[in-house]
This record gives structure tokens, C-alpha cells and sequence, in this order.
């Protein structure tokens, strides 16, 4: 007998329109146990956890923030990015917590690796000596730093040279204006609005006046604590939104050190 006829069918004593509802229900128990299994089977796998991956080092590229290390493992060579660490290339080393991440683009490097796992070293734990030579170690560099962050450097030549303070105090007339300024870079932000970011001092200006910091946007590279010369066009009252504005800035900079 069809499914019509089954559902709808006549029978001594009964009408031509009279559901079988026992056969209804079967059929609507197997419809919903179809729909249940098709949504268990359509889930997601879940994520895999952080894999550990042990190998040799075979090539180091350090930059700001970043280690980068291809490491030869068991199965095959792999990029690893870490923190910024003292490794060498021949060095066995542990990588914890190693996230694959696909297509990544390295702007420091200006690379895009197809595959590489984010990490980072095992924590090794110091004993009491070792933390507290640490400390005074940092401490040391901090108050070296703060020390020569703003002590003087000697000014760009030329007709275009000028000192941090001169740039900030007559920016009105400098204004849309190449100039050079030579300082030390006391702070670094990297790629973010496609620029680098740099606070420059040269012992000029006074905190008072925030005459003693200038700010320049680039596309090269440095580090904090670099002298560099820096190459640029002078900027005021510029609001990129998103907070960043400024009263004087350098931007398009070039840097030589």
C-alpha cells in the first residue's frame, strides 16, 4: 500500500479522509531522528589545542618585539614566532603553546609566511640570586636610559638642519617645510596605519613645554635608542582620528643612522 493510500485509505467503517495516525507518527519520529542526526554530524570539529613542537634552530631573524626562527622538527621544517629572545642558529629549543596561524604578513620583515606557529619559550624558573641580579640589572639599564634619553646630540648640518626644539617652538614657519633633525628615538611603535611611529629627542626643549619631543611618522625601521638623521616634511595641528593627534610632526621621514 502507497504512503496516500496508508495515510488516507478506506476501510469498512471508516472515511475516505480518516488519517492512519499511528503511521503519522512513525513517520514523524524517523523525519525528526533524520534532522537530529544530520545537525550531530554538520557540528564543527572542535579547535586544536596549542601543539609543542621541539627542534633545531636553522635560521634566526630578530626584530622589534619578535624572534622569528625556522626550526627543523621531526616531521619537517617550520617558521616559529616568539618574543624577542637571545637564540642562536644549532640550538635545540621547546616551543610551547604554538598556534598555526596561515598567510601571515610580517611588515617588519615584509613577508608573508604560508604557515608559521606563534609561541613561546618554556619559563625557566630563577633561583633567588638570579632574579634579584635581574632586577638590579634592569633597574641600572632603566636609569641609564632615562639618563641618556634626552642628553645632547649634535645638530644636522646644512640649511635644512634643525633641533628638535626649533622644529616644535617654530613650527608655523616650517610648516609643509623638508627639514633634518638628528636625535635619539626614546620611543617605537611599529605598523600601525601602515606607519612607524617614533618619539625623537636631541637634549633641546624643555618638559614644560613639551618642546623636548618630537614626534615623526616613517616607513623605515629603527630601535629605541638609535641616533638617527631624520629627512622629513614638517606637519601641524594633523589629526589621523583615533586619538592620534598632534600639534607638530615630521611625517614621510627618511632615517639614516
Amino acid at each position: 500500500m502507497g504512503l496516500t493510500q496508508r495515510l488516507c485509505h478506506t476501510a469498512p467503517g471508516k472515511n475516505i479522509f480518516e488519517i492512519d495516525w499511528n503511521y503519522m507518527k512513525w513517520i514523524v519520529a524517523v523525519f525528526l531522528m533524520f534532522i537530529a542526526c544530520a545537525g550531530w554530524s554538520a557540528e564543527e570539529p572542535a579547535p586544536e589545542p596549542p601543539a609543542v613542537l621541539n627542534g633545531e634552530v636553522l635560521e634566526v631573524l630578530d626584530v622589534p618585539n619578535y624572534t622569528y626562527l625556522r626550526l627543523k622538527t621531526a616531521d619537517a621544517e617550520v617558521w616559529v614566532a616568539i618574543s624577542t629572545a637571545p637564540v642562536k642558529p644549532g640550538a635545540k629549543v621547546t616551543i610551547e603553546n604554538a598556534e598555526l596561524i596561515d598567510d601571515f604578513q610580517s611588515k617588519s620583515l615584509n613577508k608573508t609566511f604560508e604557515q608559521i606557529y606563534f609561541g613561546n619559550l618554556p619559563m625557566v624558573p630563577l633561583s633567588d640570586a638570579e632574579a634579584k641580579a635581574r632586577i638590579d640589572s634592569a633597574h641600572a639599564a632603566a636609569a641609564k636610559a632615562k639618563q641618556e634619553e634626552n642628553s645632547a646630540i649634535i645638530k644636522a648640518s646644512g640649511a635644512n638642519g634643525r633641533t628638535v626644539a626649533e622644529i616644535i617652538t617654530s613650527a608655523a614657519e616650517l610648516k609643509d617645510s623638508v627639514v633634518s633633525v638628528r636625535g635619539r628615538v626614546v620611543k617605537y611603535s611599529s605598523a600601525i596605519m601602515g606607519k612607524n611611529w617614533i618619539h625623537l629627542r636631541d637634549g633641546s626643549g624643555s618638559t614644560a613645554d613639551a618642546s623636548d619631543d618630537l614626534m615623526v611618522t616613517t616607513r623605515d625601521q629603527a630601535e629605541v635608542g638609535d641616533v638617527v638623521l631624520v629627512n622629513g616634511i614638517v606637519r601641524k595641528d594633523k589629526d589621523f582620528g583615533a586619538g592620534y593627534a598632534y600639534k607638530v610632526l615630521i611625517e614621510d621621514a627618511k632615517l639614516q643612522k
